[in-house]
């Protein structure tokens, strides 16, 4: 999309001051913790880009708030170079450098922020190089210290955190198939058919560069089958969004050009592990 028609969608430029302004009218405020997701593109033409999306939520949390992010690794192994020819697996396994959660790029399909973000000055990252977020400000430490290597999106893990520091979600023009938090729902959710992955990634471990096998609910193609009761062609977190959102969880408005939704995590992992069980333990 070029400038013109960005322009022409948000009425104008989208500075820094009115996308803090939108926010504060969406209900985001000084000390929140929230983790955010965005699609730079639906909130019109921003001067500036990623890093003024940056500046003006820290502006609205202020000094006591902080900001977080899903990164994982962009260049992470393939889950399946284990099914590779031996000599390819050889040549990875001793060629391929070990996650550095200050070097290692955010993985891209997550968008342009979280790498502005993990990029900022006291900026902090996980450890865990598959699963990892970052955060930035006075919660960051407590919020990425020893993320578990095992589970990383379950009990113990930074969205787990999240929950318990009373966060909040914010979807700045994302879909709803974005949310990440829904991930813990679903680590949480007693539901036949729960899906696992199992992978070997490398690591520091003591500054020695180390391969390490990880196990995860399987946040790739879904921790369950959800093709009974979600609509084909539909994501099943965005319907579970959507139906959070009936339900009277979460607000909604508007930041530039983007339809955007504000939650508590609390109540939205909740609503997510009540929807997952009542929907997947039905009868038929």
């Amino acid at each position: 999309m070029d400038v013109r028609e960005l322009l022409r969608r948000s009425g104008g430029p989208v500075t820094r001051d009115r996308i803090g302004h939108d926010l504060a009218a969406l209900g985001l405020g000084p000390g929140d913790t929230v983790m955010f997701h965005t699609r730079l593109s639906a909130i019109g033409y921003v001067p500036g880009g990623p890093e003024t999306v940056v500046d003006a939520l820290l502006d609205l949390v202020g000094p006591t708030g902080t900001l977080m992010v899903p990164c994982s690794w962009n260049d992470a192994p393939p889950y399946d170079f284990t099914t590779w020819p031996s000599s390819w697996q050889d040549a990875v396994r001793a060629h391929h450098p070990a996650y550095d959660p200050e070097l290692s790029e955010a993985d891209h399909s997550n968008g342009r922020l979280p790498e502005a973000l993990r990029r900022r000055p006291g900026a902090v990252r996980s450890r865990h190089p598959d699963a990892s977020l970052a955060a930035l400000g006075p919660s960051a430490a407590a919020l990425m210290a020893d993320h578990p290597w095992d589970d990383p999106h379950g009990p113990g893990s930074p969205l787990a955190r999240l929950v318990a520091l009373g966060g909040r979600v914010l979807l700045l023009g994302a879909p709803g198939e974005t949310m990440t938090l829904l991930h813990f729902a679903e680590s949480l959710a007693q539901a036949p058919g729960k899906r696992f992955v199992t992978y070997e990634q490398p690591v520091r471990v003591d500054g020695v560069r180390v391969w390490r096998t990880f196990h995860d609910i399987d946040s790739t193609d879904g921790a369950f089958d959800y093709s009974p009761v979600v609509p084909e062609g539909q994501d099943p977190f965005a319907v579970i969004v959507r139906a959070m959102l009936d339900a009277g969880i979460g607000r909604t408005g508007t930041v530039g050009a983007a339809d955007s939704h504000l939650f508590d995590a609390g109540p939205a992992v909740d609503f997510g592990v009540r929807w997952i069980e009542e929907h997947l333990n039905a009868p038929g």
